[in-house]
């Protein structure tokens, strides 16, 4: 057994008895005594005397027994007492709870489950078994047994039975073999199936914004997961300000009631159920749509590109499309940028148009991108796949060389996975993304190339505290020249997301004084980061990597140091402070969130 914590009371009162109270125990027991017993509580309350406190010491022994079977010790030995020889009174209490009470058997018992039709599947006693949480040899707790019996209903609602009902539970407790034996009996009511689709408070958009985007057939065996799935991608759509899915369950109740009305005063609800087929829960969507006209003006910085602000203007419907524009200026970059959205069609495809123009000034070279592209994505946010035809046309300046034009016609495939336990916190899981793209007909281009790039991200749990995250990335161009191909289409290094230690973008290919994009792009990074206090923590972390025209040329340049970490509401805050190996020389570097 461990020693339990002293307590003291710390306070002397005009009236009252002023005592302290010591508890011996095994640990894990030692909390759940010291929250609930009624010797501590009282500890330090002015209306205590002498008698009193002998009847809390009196009474310690049977709130001990009640509390420690909630943990499965059903057979505890306990001893309490008061010594008043010293200045102050000593109430003294010793637990020895014994052997705990294991789970022998359990009789789980389903009700109804019985498929209506040939291709219906009935539910598998033995498949519920296994995801039982409360297993024959466990430790009996009560409260492993409450949240066993939920977790069970939980498993049976969420699909073809979202009536059923724990119409019997019991836990037979033999505390001399210590042995629990646990009886469950779950009745199924109807099996349900969905029916229509239902839309309540959809006024300025057209019906497709929804039904585009619903998976659910009339038919289908209910599925809270459908539900919940729709909502997600509704929610997703930027036209509702609030989104509720779920299956309209008045027919159901209007039949319990119905049901209740017409049975005897003896007889219970019946849950027989419809010999003629499952019952049909139409599919209700209420929604409340967004204005239809957005304005947001915002303000940042950042260590890459310095101060920002933007303005953003969002209509919700021009002429049935969705239309975001946005000017942004910071100081190493300026965008101008309009898009129009389509709404997503049956088969899950999200269709777009644009145009913008950029301006970048990096590391002594200019450059000025006007583009239209045309753009198809897919997927789920798990997995997200699109395709993006370009026309973009760019004049480039360095300085001491003649500005030079180019124009292309680029296909880009991209492609990302993810599998991570938190899309805004993780903390365990990967990410892989790739693009494969370029321009190859001779057709508003002035160089053919092609164009690769992988990255790659991984979190690891070390310990209980401790997560390794390890960042890759890989990119390659090929074309006759370099002359021709977009700067936009070439890489560089270097900044917050990149290699640490070095500015925004100044690891890559020496022209004239500046440093542009090269043809070949390698990076790497480890970090660990240890969570003293979540959502505080701090990292320590080592990044290297280049970009150059020939891979021969990818002479590694590192960078390490330490930062600080919080995880807040939106995202990761990262505060990091970096040596650049190459510098030999300190950068600090702010970044919210991640970027894959």
């Amino acid at each position: 057994m461990g020693i339990g914590a002293l307590l003291f009371a710390t306070a002397v009162f005009a009236q009252g008895v002023d005592y302290q109270v010591r508890i011996d125990a095994p640990r894990q027991l030692e909390e759940l005594l010291e929250d609930n017993l009624d010797l501590i509580r009282w500890r330090g309350n002015s209306r205590v005397d002498m008698e009193q406190l002998q009847r809390l010491v009196k009474e310690a022994p049977e709130q001990v027994k009640t509390l420690v079977a909630t943990e499965g010790y059903y057979s505890p030995r306990v001893s309490a007492g008061l010594d008043t020889s010293g200045s102050r009174p000593v109430a003294r209490v010793i637990v020895d709870p014994g052997q705990p009470v294991l789970v022998g058997d359990v009789d789980l018992v389903l009700r109804g489950f019985a498929p209506f039709d040939k291709g219906g599947a009935p539910f598998d006693a033995n498949a519920l078994r296994t995801r039982w949480t409360l297993p024959v040899g466990a430790r009996f707790r009560q409260g492993d047994w409450e949240a066993a019996k939920r977790g069970l209903l939980r498993e049976v609602v969420q699909t073809r039975f979202p009536r059923a009902q724990l119409v019997e539970t019991s836990a037979t407790v033999d505390p001399e073999e210590r042995r629990a034996l646990l009886h469950v009996v779950i009745d199924s009511g109807p099996e349900m199936r969905f029916g229509e689709l239902r839309i309540r408070g959809l006024k300025r958009y057209p019906r497709t914004v929804i039904t585009n985007l619903n998976k659910i057939n009339p038919g289908d065996e209910y599925s809270e997961a459908a539900l919940q799935a729709l909502q997600s991608r509704l929610q997703d759509t930027g036209y509702f300000s609030s989104v509720e899915v779920s299956a309209d369950m008045r027919a159901v109740l209007a039949a319990e009631l119905e049901d209740l009305k017409d049975a005897d005063d003896d007889a219970g609800p019946s849950t027989a159920q419809d010999p003629t087929g499952p019952t049909v829960l139409p599919v209700l969507v209420r929604v409340t749509e967004n204005k239809r006209k957005n304005v947001e003006v915002g303000v940042g910085f950042s260590t890459d590109t310095g101060a920002r602000a933007q303005l953003s203007y969002d209509d919700l419907n021009v002429l049935g499309k969705r239309m975001k524009s946005d000017l942004i200026y910071e100081q190493k970059r300026q965008t101008a940028q309009v898009d129009f959205y389509w709404p997503t069609t049956p088969k899950g495809y999200n269709d777009s148009i644009g145009a913008g123009v950029e301006r970048e000034d990096l590391r002594g070279e200019i450059t000025t991108v006007a583009r239209v592209a045309a753009r198809r994505a897919w997927g789920t946010p798990l997995l997200e796949r699109s395709l993006t035809f370009e026309f973009l046309t760019e004049k480039r300046e360095v300085e001491g060389r003649e500005p030079t034009r180019s124009r292309s016609l680029p296909l880009t495939y991209s492609i990302t996975k993810r599998r991570l336990d938190s899309l805004i916190q993780p903390t365990n899981g990967y990410v892989l993304s790739g693009q494969l793209g370029g321009a190859l007909l001779p057709i508003l281009t002035d160089e053919k190339f092609l164009r690769l790039y992988l990255r790659g991200l991984a979190y690891k749990p070390v310990g209980d505290s401790g997560t390794l995250v390890l960042r890759a990335e890989l990119g390659a161009v090929a074309s006759r020249e370099k002359l021709g191909v977009p700067s936009t289409f070439l890489f560089r290094a270097g900044g917050d997301q990149s290699v640490r230690g070095y500015g925004y973008q100044e690891l890559g290919v020496q022209e004239n004084g500046a440093i542009v994009g090269g043809r070949y792009l390698a990076t790497a990074s480890a970090e660990y980061q240890y969570w003293f206090r979540p959502p505080w923590g701090v990292a320590v972390f080592y990044d290297v990597g280049n970009a150059a025209d020939k891979v021969g040329n990818l002479n590694p340049k590192s960078g390490y140091g330490v930062g600080a970490r919080w995880r807040s509401p939106v995202g990761p805050i990262n505060v990091d402070l970096a040596y650049g190996h190459a510098l030999r020389k300190a950068r600090l570097h702010f970044s919210l969130g991640f970027t894959f």
